[in-house]
């Protein structure tokens, strides 16, 4: 099962999740990244969130 939103290969910090995500909603990919880590201030539920999209999202072209 993968998600039809694809990981960012230019703006990417680990696997370009969250620049993926800000790619394909149009946002900037400086504020997603701080929501991102404001929503997931305790650091296990953020990580296996993260990892779990990495997974899920089609690799970059």
């Amino acid at each position: 099962m993968h998600i039809p939103i694809k990981r960012s290969n230019s703006d990417k910090v680990f696997a370009g999740v969250i620049g993926g995500l800000a790619e394909h909603f149009q946002w900037n990919p400086t504020i997603a990244r701080v929501l991102w880590v404001i929503l997931s201030l305790t650091p296990v539920p953020g990580i296996i969130a993260y990892l779990i999209l990495w997974m899920l999202m089609e690799n970059p072209e």
